[in-house]
Order: C-alpha cells, then sequence, then structure tokens
C-alpha cells in the first residue's frame, strides 16, 4: 500500500464492502508512502496514526468513489488559494507559516495547491499563524459589511503609535481615500502600495480617485476580524499629487504588486504623502 498526501484511507465492512470509515491522509511517516500514515477521520475530525489492516484501502486524490464510498467533499480550492495569498502577502514562506500553524510544511502545500475540506482546527490554526479569521480564509461574509457580530464582552480601544500606523499600512492591500468633488465628499476603494514612505495607486484622469490630486485628502485601510469581534484602521492624511515624471511612473509600475481590481488602462498613479498617522485597534482588554 502507497500513498500521498490528501488521499483518502478507505475502511470497508469485509462482509459488504460498504464504507465503514474514511479520512484523509494529512501525513506521511515514510518517504515511499507505505504505512503508517496520519489520518484525519471524517466523522471525528481528529487526527490518528493509522497502520492499515487488511479491510483498508487507499482512494488516491481524484479518483472517482466506489460503490458505496462517500462522495469526497468538492471544491475548486478557494481555501488553499486564499491561504497562499494571504501568506505571500506577508512575505512568509511554507515553512514559516507551517511551524505556526503546528503542522506539516508537506500538509501545508498540498492545501494550498488542492482542493480540499481542512478541519476547522486546521483552520483556526491556519487563522491565527496569519493573523487572520476562519471566516476570511473560508470567503464568508465577502457581500455583508463587516462588525455584524457580537462584540466583546471587556472590549479595549486603544490609539495607535505612527510606528504602528506605517506597519499595518503594510506594502500593498485595498484602502480607502476621501476626496472633495463637485456634488461633495465622496470616498472611494483603490488598490493601493507603499513605496518610500507615500502612499500610491492609480487611476484614470477624470475619475473619483483623480478628485485628490492638489488637494488634502484622508486614506483610510482597516481590518476587521468578525469571528474574534477585533479589528484595527488606520487613517492617514496629507497632500496628494500626480506622478508624472515618467521614471518615478515607470519604477512605480515595475514595483506593484498587483493590477488595479476595477480593471482598464489606469496609467496615473497618485502619491499621498502623509503629513498625520493615526489609528486605532479593538482587542480584549486583556489582550
Amino acid at each position: 500500500m502507497r500513498a500521498h498526501l490528501g488521499d483518502q484511507l478507505v475502511i470497508e465492512s469485509p462482509a459488504t464492502g460498504i464504507t465503514r470509515r474514511d479520512g484523509e491522509i494529512v501525513g506521511l511517516h515514510h518517504e515511499d508512502g507505505t504505512p503508517p500514515y496520519d489520518v484525519r477521520w471524517s466523522d471525528t475530525h481528529e487526527v490518528s496514526l493509522v497502520f492499515p489492516g487488511p479491510d483498508a484501502h487507499v482512494r488516491a486524490l481524484g479518483e472517482e468513489p466506489g460503490p458505496g464510498e462517500p462522495d469526497r467533499a468538492p471544491g475548486p480550492g478557494d481555501i488553499g488559494r486564499r491561504v497562499a495569498t494571504e501568506r505571500e502577502r506577508q512575505g512568509l514562506t511554507r515553512e514559516e507559516t507551517a511551524r505556526r500553524a503546528r503542522m506539516a510544511p508537506d500538509y501545508l502545500a498540498y492545501l494550498e495547491e488542492h482542493p480540499g475540506d481542512p478541519s476547522l482546527a486546521t483552520l483556526v490554526r491556519l487563522a491565527a499563524a496569519l493573523g487572520t479569521s476562519v471566516q476570511a480564509l473560508r470567503g464568508g461574509g465577502v457581500d455583508l459589511p463587516p462588525g455584524r457580530g457580537m462584540a466583546l464582552l471587556h472590549p479595549e480601544l486603544r490609539d495607535l503609535e505612527p510606528e504602528e500606523c506605517r506597519a499595518l499600512l503594510s506594502t500593498h492591500g485595498v484602502g480607502r481615500v476621501a476626496v472633495t468633488t463637485a456634488e461633495g465628499p465622496a470616498v472611494v476603494p483603490v488598490n493601493y502600495e507603499v513605496v518610500d514612505d507615500a502612499i500610491v495607486f492609480r487611476t484614470v484622469p477624470g475619475a473619483l480617485p483623480a478628485a485628490a490630486v492638489g488637494a488634502e485628502v484622508a486614506f483610510e485601510v482597516d481590518r476587521v476580524d468578525e469571528a474574534m469581534s477585533r479589528g484595527w484602521s488606520v487613517l492617514a492624511v496629507g497632500p496628494a499629487r500626480a506622478v508624472t515624471e515618467p521614471g518615478e511612473a515607470r519604477r512605480l509600475t515595475e514595483r506593484a504588486h498587483t493590477t488595479p481590481w476595477a480593471g482598464g488602462e489606469r496609467e496615473l498613479w497618485v502619491s499621498i504623502r502623509p503629513a498625520r498617522l493615526t489609528g486605532r485597534r479593538i482587542t480584549p482588554a486583556d489582550g
């Protein structure tokens, strides 16, 4: 018997051939894939060391289930893609992330590269390792406004120091820029980068974000952990200018991590040099 990470171990009744128990192989103890295996059982989600007997067989990843066997959990691998995206956004290696989440690097690689249905305990550890929430890794609540969950029993709201604010702005992401227009104030989300302590984003001349040019504007970025009822926000205020020097614009384009989600030709770079950075964080009172 040989197996790979992500295969299923199926135990059948010798008399009827009906599956009595099955689980996902989440750990190998020999490089050639021979037993024993660490198996996460589908009925309890617990992981145990298994020495398969004659009533067990391995069903390879992607193999159709036989008669009497339950279908494997379908899915396009969205959880794995979210894990990989957040890990790479933070500049973490698989080895470091696996160490933080107390799991084998090979299993993390499997989760990132294949459709999977990790247990709640696995998701909790991954969310903690990445500083995010289980809900975010599952993609839940993307169409709902944040903050609908219960508040903490004893929350603490504290101001952030400027250095903490700079760290949370990180290198790129999605934030909101507040501008003044002929119709009144407006707030619009943009994909942004932080380059040489300046917040930069791409837009189109005449578009709403371009109204920032030549004015003092506010830029806000935040994160809410719905599951843990905590979060933070950072507000940057400063003058905005258009990046007109071709070399500087080319350098920003080359260093950009992503293209604007809105698509289209967005070649006008806008730079905001923060004159004031403030922020707040909500945590448990004893956190």
